[in-house]
């Protein structure tokens, strides 16, 4: 980070070849559009280059830092716009061997995604960050500025959320002859 404080090309490119695909994941999670996860990352970029002489070590490791830019970035995307629904009824040919349960996958991750964009945006970060970004708790609860606990109550009351929303896929994705209830957000992967 002093490197690229001090104007190190080399210091921005490793930093973006190092973060571009996390930054990018949570932003496109976030927004559901790949364009705007796009403009979000290369926003992201742009202020930690311009604020990176006032990082310091040890408050915050870059990645957590990265991500609360991006995620701040998409919260105030999102406050601009309202989520426009998925239509239910796309339909897209493949070419794969078995093209009717690669649809049927796509589908459902469709279903998924919807549901989670339907979410609060405080519920769905918490869902990103923890599920899509394999964060820890530590972690999410810094970016989004709360705590361990509030992240924790986020979760729970999104994944509450996802559970309800999805309930006519619930039974598909528990698994035949599962007992457990699988985590929504985390059984199938668009």
């Amino acid at each position: 980070m002093a490197a690229l404080a001090g104007g190190d090309p080399n210091a921005g490119r490793a930093l973006v070849d190092a973060h571009l695909s996390h930054v990018l994941a949570v932003a496109r999670r976030m927004l559901g559009d790949q364009a705007e996860a796009e403009d979000v990352a290369q926003d992201t970029f742009m202020r930690a280059w311009k604020a990176a002489d006032r990082w310091k070590p040890g408050q915050a490791k870059v990645s957590t830092w990265l991500h609360r830019i991006a995620m701040n970035q998409c919260l105030d995307r999102l406050r601009k716009k309202k989520p426009e629904p998925l239509a239910s009824d796309f339909d897209a040919p493949s070419d794969r061997l078995d093209p009717e349960a690669e649809l049927y996958q796509q589908q459902l991750g469709r279903r998924i995604d919807g549901a989670i964009q339907a979410l609060p945006e405080r519920q769905r970060a918490a869902i990103v960050l923890s599920h899509y970004q394999h964060l820890s708790n530590q972690e999410a609860s810094e970016i989004l500025g709360v705590s361990v606990e509030a992240l924790e109550s986020l979760l729970s009351r999104g994944r509450r959320a996802l559970k309800q929303s999805l309930r006519p896929e619930w039974s598909e994705l528990k698994g035949e002859g599962d007992s457990a209830s699988p985590d929504p957000t985390m059984s199938v992967k668009p």
